[in-house]
């Protein structure tokens, strides 16, 4: 079934679905997120800013799911890729919260950190925007969730800003 999907996207059958990119992009400084994401820069190593967050949640009694290391992922599928380290933790009686108002608010729970390395060495943190979300699932009467949520996932980012 994969490949049936794989060919009719290759052959165009499916208009709104990317193609494959001949060359792998590289990431760099310059290249602009995605609507919704918000990117801060690490003053420290890529590791080094990995443990950050994982402590800093850990420290705030947050439920750690996750880490996902996409380089290795990326290795393994023969794709050189950047750093890149996807990190998952919440708070599941704050997240659910999220879910009882629109129950597709579940694709982006837990919440996800991600650690990038650009080419130049810099190290970035990025997640989705809180009030992104709540538009995107027209989520009701959450705000102070929302507000918390933003909250909380700024100052597990900042952990490695300073």
């Amino acid at each position: 079934m994969n490949l049936l999907l794989a060919s009719l996207a290759l052959s165009g059958s499916f208009p709104n679905l990317p193609t494959p990119l001949e060359q792998p992009v590289a990431y760099t400084a310059s290249t602009a997120t995605a609507r919704g994401v918000i990117r801060i820069k690490s003053v420290y190593g890529f590791d080094e800013t990995v443990s950050r967050i994982k402590a800093d949640v850990a420290a705030k009694g947050i439920h750690f799911f996750d880490e996902i290391d996409q380089t290795a992922l990326g290795e393994s599928a023969g794709i050189k890729l950047s750093r890149s380290t996807l990190v998952l933790f919440g708070n599941p009686p704050l997240g659910i919260q999220f879910l009882t108002s629109n129950p597709y608010a579940g694709l982006d729970w837990p919440v996800r950190m991600l650690v990038t390395q650009d080419t130049a060495g810099s190290v970035w943190i990025a997640w989705t925007d809180f009030n992104f979300i709540a538009n995107r699932y027209r989520l009701k009467n959450r705000n102070a969730q929302l507000k918390m949520a933003s909250e909380v996932a700024a100052s597990i980012a900042s952990a490695a800003t300073q």
